[in-house]
């Protein structure tokens, strides 16, 4: 009776060895958050260290933006004619859409730029891309300190609705920190996907309201807010900016419509989650 000789991988058959890692959150919790809050921590230390400006240029560059956009939709499309404090509210759904932008584009690559991590250590996968959403969120935190400046200096009284801003956040995070979960781990299989997802991101700037505000959806206002990008803007204008402007509720037809776009953020991370964590044993072998 014979007996099959090892390939060349020493496996019979040649075959490639297989390396399964551990799951997405690993053996130990208290470690996982551990490294979730380190990784979090010192890429946003890092990620300026030694340039001239340091932390100011994460400001810089949404202000810019900012600065382009009012001047065009103000002075020369007049988009934003009729809106009380516009200004107010084009900086802060740019600073939003800075951190839901930031969020997933910076995780379609996480796995792969972290691949030496993955191969040498039994290191729990979902800490990277849970960790690119908590730096961006710290970029917010920090930068929206910038806009509540802008808004009083602009007019605007703090009061108590100023705090439904933090529910909207954590929509708003949990949106983006599911789709960086499925966006990190799709990309470690199909390479096609961060093209596709600028495409993606492009097409979803120009259809919440950002520039420009929930009531100039006109005819397709109710399809439009299912958009759950556009019922978090939206209420936040009306939370933040202007308190006399509809709720999300009123422009999607009701509390219960509501629903919709809640349940696409739950659909969301709760896909996300779920394969990412298929993956996560696997990605090692893949990358």
């Amino acid at each position: 009776m014979s007996v099959a000789e090892p390939g060349v991988l020493g496996l019979p058959g040649g075959e490639r060895p297989r390396y399964h890692g551990p799951s997405a959150f690993g053996d130990d919790l208290r470690r996982f958050a551990s490294l979730t809050l380190t990784l979090a921590t010192t890429d946003f230390k890092l990620r300026y260290f030694g340039s001239a400006l340091g932390y100011l240029w994460s400001l810089v560059r949404p202000l810019l933006f900012f600065g382009v956009l009012y001047v065009m939709f103000t002075q020369i499309l007049h988009a934003g004619a009729g809106v009380p404090h516009y200004a107010v509210y084009l900086l802060s759904s740019i600073m939003l859409w800075t951190f839901f932008a930031e969020t997933t584009s910076n995780s379609v690559q996480c796995l792969v730029a972290r691949e030496g991590l993955l191969r040498k250590i039994r290191f729990p996968r979902l800490a990277i891309p849970l960790a690119v959403g908590l730096t961006a969120l710290f970029n917010l935190v920090t930068n929206f300190g910038a806009v509540l400046i802008f808004a009083i200096a602009s007019g605007l009284t703090p009061r108590p609705g100023w705090l439904q801003l933090l529910p909207l956040v954590l929509l708003l995070t949990i949106l983006a920190v599911g789709t960086g979960m499925l966006l990190s781990a799709l990309y470690v299989r199909f390479r096609d996907i961060q093209p596709i997802w600028e495409v993606v991101a492009q097409v979803l700037f120009y259809g919440s309201p950002i520039i420009y505000v929930a009531a100039q959806y006109k005819q397709v206002v109710r399809i439009a807010m299912c958009n759950p990008i556009a019922t978090i803007l939206t209420q936040m204008r009306r939370a933040f900016v202007d308190p006399s402007a509809h709720t999300a509720a009123t422009y999607i037809g009701g509390g219960v419509r509501l629903l919709i776009p809640l349940g696409i953020i739950a659909v969301v991370f709760a896909v996300g989650l779920w394969f990412f964590n298929r993956e996560a044993p696997r990605i090692a072998e893949r990358l």
